[in-house]
């Protein structure tokens, strides 16, 4: 394709998603940790389109401003009525008269469609086509529009279901909605598309005939029917969801990663992952985390917003949230929660701990129990540990609070002023002993007890 052809993509994003049965619109749920609408608006970027419109409903600034937070350059367009999917695109009228050589038309609500389908339905209008339509072949083809072909597999027409007759809908190949247009014609053809059907619409499928009626040629595309669902409900929105983990977990494997149980690992579309690294069963990765090399996760452990450096040990059943930094060789064990902090290199944080707010130095070990006390109801307060410290089992560090370097603090200590480093703190009630107590105690509930 030659790189001097300009591209205008056009993303139909106004439908209210009654079936969804939420306050949230459709477009903006979640495949992969971030909304169907930002999946779009990546991959036909990725596809070379110079510019973007998207149409939303009326009143959808929730729409309008994620539009703009993922493509700040994005033209928003209002779709006052819904009258159908041709009316839709004729929304963003504007853009279109600008004259673009292509013209891609999407759905914010086909989200696994792949940068390289869009470049594959403008190559065929690069190759001199006037109208390139996006298909796929169903199991069952029932509701989805027909595509209709000749005897040489060109493409004369898109049949509706409930426009169809019964031999046209004998058809396999089916309409998957998305289409190329070429971008000096669009705006005309749009404008004479005409509502003479079952439900008195604009469709954009109409688009087919006028341009064939012009003379231009009309061309296929095929994709897998995994890559061209449309989410309308909460069903299809989990078929999605397991789709892109399929991709997200092979493209891991092939980039050097280990999945020990792939389908019981869960990605976030922007998880990266190094060489050598190796995730057990029941790992879930949230948004923003990257991890190096020969780096292990073990089972049943939560990563969200958190940066592994290379040769980190993680888990079982450890949770990392936003903030969590772990340097070189760090150890982050069963039960342990880290937020907003770092852990230095080669450092151990084992088990049943809280890191919040905290830094820890490099070797430092943070025993069993540990917790830092981050917060005091209103405003949070950040734990320095310094490097070769030793924090005992069950103890609580009340910040703002510093432990220097090779510093050590007992067991079951409340810490609550600085310690200076290579010091021992101590900070605990006087250990205090009576004896025979426990037995005359015994005695005299039992025999309470048996006068009962």
């Amino acid at each position: 394709m030659s790189q001097a052809r300009k591209c205008l993509a056009i993303v139909l994003a106004a439908g209210e998603g009654k079936r969804m049965r939420s306050s949230r619109p459709k477009v903006l749920h979640q495949v992969a940790g971030r909304s169907m609408l930002a999946h779009v608006l990546d991959a036909v970027a990725q596809a070379g389109a110079d510019a973007l419109a998207v149409v939303v409903g009326p009143g959808r600034d929730d729409v309008a401003a994620e539009v703009l937070r993922e493509a700040p350059h994005a033209q928003v367009f209002v779709q006052a009525e819904r009258l159908g999917t041709a009316h839709a695109v004729l929304a963003a009228r504007a853009a279109l008269a600008q004259g673009f050589d292509d013209c891609l038309v999407l759905f914010a609500d086909t989200p696994l469609v792949r940068p390289e389908t869009f470049a594959a339905l403008r190559a065929k209008l690069a190759g001199g086509a006037g109208v390139a339509v996006l298909g796929f072949e169903p199991e069952n083809p029932f509701g989805y529009g027909r595509l209709l072909t000749d005897a040489s597999g060109a493409l004369l027409a898109i049949r509706e279901q409930k426009d169809a007759s019964p031999e046209e809908l004998r058809a396999r190949r089916c309409n998957a909605g998305l289409m190329a247009l070429d971008g000096r014609k669009a705006l005309d053809w749009l404008s004479r598309v005409g509502n003479d059907n079952a439900q008195k619409e604009y469709y954009l499928p109409d688009v087919v005939e006028i341009a064939r009626a012009d003379g231009a040629a009309c061309a296929l595309v095929i994709a897998p029917a995994g890559e061209v669902l449309g989410v309308n409900d909460r069903a299809q929105l989990a078929q999605a969801e397991a789709e892109i983990q399929t991709r997200l977990r092979r493209a891991a494997m092939e980039k050097g990663a280990t999945l020990i149980a792939p389908d019981t690992v869960f990605f976030s579309h922007d998880t990266v992952l190094g060489a050598d690294v190796l995730v057990e069963p029941h790992v879930v990765f949230g948004p923003g985390v990257t991890v190096g090399d020969n780096v292990v996760i073990h089972a049943f452990s939560h990563l969200e917003g958190a940066t592994l450096a290379d040769a980190v040990t993680v888990g079982p059943y450890a949770r990392l949230r936003p903030g969590a930094n772990l340097a070189k060789a760090a150890k982050v064990g069963n039960f342990v929660e880290i937020k907003k902090s770092e852990i230095g290199e080669g450092a151990k944080v084992n088990h049943l701990t809280y890191i919040g707010d905290a830094s820890v130095g490099a070797r430092s070990n943070i025993g069993a129990g540990v917790i830092t006390c981050n917060y005091d109801g209103f405003l949070k307060y950040r734990t320095e540990i310094g490097a070769d410290a030793f924090v005992g089992s069950n103890c609580s560090l009340v910040a703002p609070v510093k432990i220097g370097d090779g510093a050590l603090i007992g067991s079951g200590s409340v810490v609550t002023k600085d310690v200076a480093a290579d010091s021992l703190a101590v900070a605990r009630g006087k250990q205090m002993e009576k004896l025979g107590w426990a037995a005359a105690f015994r005695e005299k509930m039992a025999a309470l007890k048996a006068r009962k």
